[in-house]
C-alpha cells in the first residue's frame, strides 16, 4: 500500500491531503484547509505539522511527499522564487522541513505541472504520452507531458502559454495586451466583458448582466456564463470571443508539440457547451490537418477536485523518478 501527502501552498489558503494509491487510481483519504499564514516560517511549520497530524490520525506513515505551489519556483533544489500571489515568499527552500520530518521523497512543482500530472496518472489524460494540461481558471497555464514525462524546461518556466500574444491589443493578461491570458481566463474574460459592456451603455444599450456603469465593477465570469445560458446577446458575443481566442491558441499548441490531448480545466468544463463548437472549429482551421486529427480537447477528468490530486499526484512522480516505487 501506498500512501501520499499533498501540500497545496496558495495565495490564501493552504491545502493539506492524504492520499492511497489503489491500482491506477488513488483515493482520497483525508484533508484538511486553512488560510495561508503571513510568513512562509509559519506555513511551512503549520504544514508539516497538519500533515502529520493526518497521517497519526490515519494511523500510516507517508511514502512520500508532493508539494503544488505558484511559480515562479525551481523544482530541482525545492526552492520558491518569489511568486507574486506569496509575497516574502524569495528563494524558499520547501523541502527541508518536509525531508527533515518525515524522511521520505519530497518533490515540488508549479500548480499546472501538478494539474497536468495528476490528470495524466488519474484522469483525463491518462494513457497518454503527450498531453498538454491548460488550467484556463483565474490564469492561463499550461503543464506539458512530452514523452511520458513532465516538461519542465531550462528553468521550469515550460508551458508559461498564457504571455503568448493573440492580438495586438486586448484584454491585458500576464501583463501583456491581447494575450493568451487576456482572452482566456477568468481575469481576462472579466476585463474583456467591462469593456463590452461599457461600449453598449455608451450606445444606450444595456446587457443583462450590466444595467448600469455602476455595475462594471462588479462583473465577474460568472455572471457573463449565467447570461450567456439566458440568451443575452453580448455575453454570447463574449463567448464566441472566447471560444475563437482558445482555438487559435490551441492551434499553436497542436503544431508545435503534436500532443494527444489537450486537457482543459475549470472554466472550459463549466462553459463547454459554449465553447466547444467554436474552439474546434478555429483549431481545424488555424491547425495542420494531420496533427488535429491524432488530438482530442477534452474537459478536466477530475474536474473541480483536481486540485486535490494535484500534489498526491506531485508525491508520485517523486516517488517514481525515486526508483522507491
Amino acid at each position: 500500500m501506498t500512501i501520499l501527502g499533498g501540500i497545496d501552498i496558495g495565495g490564501t489558503k493552504c491545502a493539506v491531503v492524504l492520499g492511497k494509491v489503489t491500482g491506477d487510481g488513488v483515493e482520497l483519504l483525508d484533508k484538511v484547509k486553512f488560510p495561508t499564514p503571513s510568513t512562509p516560517e509559519a506555513a511551512l511549520a503549520a504544514l508539516t505539522e497538519a500533515l502529520a497530524s493526518l497521517a497519526q490520525r490515519a494511523q500510516i506513515k507517508v511514502d512520500a511527499i508532493g508539494i503544488s505551489c505558484g511559480g515562479p519556483l525551481n523544482s530541482e533544489t525545492g526552492r520558491v522564487l518569489s511568486p507574486p500571489n506569496l509575497p516574502g515568499w524569495d528563494d524558499i527552500d520547501v523541502l527541508s522541513p518536509f525531508q527533515a520530518q518525515f524522511h521520505v521523497p519530497v518533490g515540488l512543482q508549479n500548480d499546472a505541472n501538478a494539474c497536468a500530472l495528476a490528470e495524466w496518472k488519474w484522469g483525463a489524460g491518462a494513457g497518454t504520452r503527450n498531453m498538454v494540461f491548460l488550467t484556463f481558471g483565474t490564469g492561463m497555464g499550461a503543464g506539458l507531458i512530452l514523452g511520458g514525462r513532465l516538461y519542465t524546461g531550462a528553468n521550469d518556466m515550460a508551458g508559461e502559454v498564457g504571455h503568448i500574444r493573440l492580438e495586438p491589443d486586448g484584454p491585458v493578461g500576464y501583463g501583456k495586451a491581447g494575450s493568451f491570458e487576456g482572452f482566456c481566463s477568468g481575469g481576462g474574460i472579466e476585463k474583456l466583458a467591462r469593456s463590452c459592456a461599457k461600449i453598449w451603455l455608451d450606445e444606450g444599450r444595456a446587457p443583462s448582466f450590466c444595467k448600469t456603469y455602476d455595475d462594471l465593477p462588479a462583473i465577474t465570469t460568472e455572471k457573463v456564463g449565467i447570461a450567456a445560458g439566458e440568451g443575452d446577446a453580448l455575453a454570447l458575443e463574449i463567448w464566441q470571443t472566447v471560444g475563437y481566442q482558445l482555438g487559435r491558441g490551441l492551434a499553436v499548441l497542436v503544431d508545435v508539440l503534436n500532443p494527444e490531448k489537450i486537457v482543459i480545466g475549470s472554466i472550459y468544463a463549466r462553459q463547454q457547451a459554449l465553447l466547444e463548437p467554436v474552439v474546434l472549429r478555429q483549431l481545424e482551421e488555424e491547425s495542420l490537418a494531420m496533427s488535429s486529427s491524432v488530438c482530442q480537447v477534452v474537459p478536466a477528468g477530475l474536474g473541480e477536485n483536481v486540485g486535490d490530486f494535484a500534489s498526491l499526484s506531485v508525491a508520485l512522480y517523486t516517488l517514481e523518478a525515486d526508483g522507491s516505487q
